[in-house]
C-alpha cells in the first residue's frame, strides 16, 4: 500500500494536576456523627477550620465557597431526617460542612486518549488555510472513572495544529433532570434492557400516558422499601430509577473556558464511566449546524448508548437510544440525513460493523450488517473510528480492527453517497498501526480514534496511543481515496 501517514510531533498527556472538586458522600451513618460533631465547634472553632481549608485549595478552584455551600445543601434531607434545621445553620457552618463533603479527583490523571475532533462552529478571523477544531478525549482517572474533556485549537495551511492555552481550573455544570416521560417510548426501552414484564406492569401500570420524574421514582420507591423483595425484582428496579436519571441537561456557566469544562458521570446508568464520545458537526435540514456526539454510559454490568447534544459547548442535552438496535457500543452518526433519515454506524453484535436509518434521531431499529471480519489485522472484530466524513468520491469511514495478541489498528472504508449500505472499497491493510515507540500504555498495542476530519485536501486523523496518551497524524486525502477505489 503506497499511502504515507505522516505522525505530528503534538502530543497529548495526561496531567493530574487537573482536578475537580467532586461531592463525597460517606453514607448517612458517617454523615450524620460528622454533624453532629462540626456542630459542636465554637464559632472561633469552625472559622479556624475554615479558614484553614480555604488556604489550602481556594486557588486550586474557581468559587470554592459556592462549591462547599452546594455540597453541603445535597444534605438537606438528612438534616430533616435527624431533626436539624438546615437553615438556622449559619453560612461558615454550611462550608465546613460542605467541606468535609468535598473531594479532589484528578480527571486525567491515569490517561487521556481517544480523541475526536471536528470543525468549530466559529471561524472567525483565521489566516489562510487555518481551520478552528474542538477537540474531546476520554479522560479517565482514579477507578478508571471516564470523563468527557475539551481543547480548542487551529490547524494552520501546514496542517500543524496549534493548541490554544489549557486554563487550571475545573469546572462542574449545573444539571437539570428532565421532568416529564412518554410512557409508552419507556416502556419500550425498559423492554430492550430485558427487564421483566410483570416488572414492567407493575410499575408502570397506575402511570398515566405522560408522567413525570417524581411519580416514576415514588412508584419505584414504594416497592423498593418491601421487606419481600427477591434481588432480581430489586435490579430491575434499580435499573427503571437508573434508566429515569439517564435524561437530563447540563449548563456550564459563561465565564468558564471550554478546556475547563468536564462531563462527568452524572446519572446512575453512567456511573462507572462515560466512554469513547463520538462527535460530529451536524448540517440539519434547514443548513444550520449542531453538535452531537454518541458516547456509552457504563454502570459497572450495563451499557446503554446516548447521545449528548449541543450548539455553543456550554449546554448539553443528554438522552439514551432507544429501539432494538440500540445496543452495546461504537455508534456514530453520519453528518446529514441520508435520504431524509437520520443515518448511524454501530457495533451492535461486539464484533461487526453495521449501518442503520431512522426518522429519529434516538429511535435505531432494523440494523443493516456492512462490514465483517476479513483480514488478518481485523480478524476479530470491527468497528468504526468516528463519525463517517464527507468526500466528493464518498463516505470516508475510519474503523478500528482488533487482531492477535488484541492489537488495535486503525483502517479505512468508502461507502456510496447516495445508498451508504453499497461498499465502495476497503484498506486491506490497516491505515495506522501502532510502531515501537506506541506500544507501551495503560492497554498497550492500541491506536484508536473517535473522529477525524478533512483540511487542506488531508485527513487529519487524532489517534489515542495504547489507552493513554493522544497524538495526530495527516494523510493526504488524495492518496486515500485512490487505494479506496482500486
Amino acid at each position: 500500500m503506497s499511502i504515507h501517514v505522516q505522525r505530528k510531533a503534538l502530543k497529548f498527556l495526561p496531567d493530574s494536576k487537573r482536578v475537580v472538586a467532586r461531592f463525597f458522600n460517606n453514607g448517612d451513618e458517617r454523615t450524620t456523627l460528622l454533624i453532629h460533631r462540626i456542630l459542636q465547634f465554637s464559632e472561633e472553632k469552625v472559622n479556624e477550620e475554615l479558614s484553614k481549608t480555604f488556604s489550602q485549595f481556594r486557588g486550586r478552584h474557581r468559587d470554592l465557597k459556592r462549591i462547599l455551600k452546594q455540597h453541603c445543601a445535597n444534605f438537606k434531607g438528612l438534616f430533616s431526617h435527624i431533626g436539624i434545621d438546615y437553615h438556622q445553620l449559619t453560612e461558615n457552618q454550611k462550608m465546613l460542612i460542605g467541606s468535609y463533603s468535598t473531594m479532589e479527583y484528578a480527571i486525567e490523571s491515569a490517561a487521556l486518549f481517544n480523541p475526536s475532533m471536528i470543525e468549530d462552529l466559529d471561524q472567525t478571523f483565521l489566516k489562510e488555510g487555518e481551520k478552528r477544531v474542538i477537540i474531546s478525549f476520554r479522560a479517565v482517572g482514579e477507578g478508571h472513572l471516564s470523563s468527557i474533556v475539551f481543547r480548542k485549537g487551529v490547524i494552520d495551511k501546514n496542517n500543524e495544529l496549534h493548541i490554544l492555552n489549557v486554563k487550571r481550573h475545573i469546572d462542574l455544570p449545573e444539571i437539570g433532570i428532565k421532568k416529564s416521560y412518554d410512557k409508552y417510548r419507556f416502556v419500550k426501552k425498559m423492554e430492550e434492557m430485558h427487564i421483566s414484564e410483570s416488572y414492567i406492569r407493575e410499575i408502570m401500570s397506575p402511570l398515566p400516558d405522560k408522567f413525570d420524574y417524581d411519580e416514576l421514582k415514588r412508584s419505584v420507591n414504594t416497592l423498593l422499601h418491601q421487606n419481600k423483595l427477591d434481588e432480581n425484582k430489586r435490579e430491575a428496579l434499580n435499573e427503571m430509577t437508573w434508566l429515569v436519571d439517564s435524561y437530563y441537561n447540563l449548563k456550564f456557566t459563561d465565564h468558564s473556558d471550554i478546556s475547563e469544562r468536564v462531563i462527568f458521570p452524572n446519572s446512575p446508568s453512567e456511573i462507572r464511566g462515560i466512554e469513547d464520545a463520538r462527535f460530529v458537526r451536524f448540517t440539519e435540514d434547514d443548513g444550520s449546524d449542531n453538535i452531537y456526539a454518541t458516547y456509552t454510559a457504563y454502570n459497572g454490568h450495563t451499557v446503554i448508548p446516548k447521545l449528548l447534544s449541543t450548539c455553543d459547548f456550554k449546554n448539553f442535552k443528554i438522552r439514551p437510544m432507544h429501539g432494538n438496535s440500540a445496543q452495546n457500543k461504537n455508534f456514530a452518526l453520519f453528518p446529514k440525513k441520508i435520504n431524509g433519515k437520520y443515518a448511524m454506524l454501530a457495533r451492535v453484535d461486539g464484533m461487526n460493523n453495521y449501518i442503520m436509518f431512522s426518522d429519529r434521531i434516538t429511535l435505531w431499529n432494523d440494523a443493516i450488517k456492512l462490514q465483517e471480519p476479513k483480514f488478518a489485522w481485523d480478524l476479530t472484530q470491527i468497528g468504526n473510528c468516528g463519525s463517517p466524513i464527507y468526500t466528493d468520491e464518498g463516505w470516508l469511514i475510519l474503523t478500528h480492527g482488533v487482531g492477535s495478541m488484541r492489537r488495535y489498528c486503525i483502517g479505512a472504508s468508502l461507502l456510496d453517497l447516495d445508498d451508504p449500505t453499497k461498499q465502495i472499497g476497503r484498506l486491506a491493510q490497516p491505515l495506522l498501526s501502532p510502531i515501537e515507540e506506541e506500544r507501551e500504555g495503560y492497554v498497550p498495542n492500541v491506536v484508536y480514534s473517535c473522529g477525524g476530519l478533512i483540511h487542506n485536501k488531508h485527513l487529519i486523523l487524532p489517534y489515542a496511543v495504547s489507552d493513554y496518551s493522544s497524538s495526530y497524524a495527516t494523510v493526504e486525502l488524495s492518496e486515500l481515496i485512490s487505494e479506496l477505489k482500486k
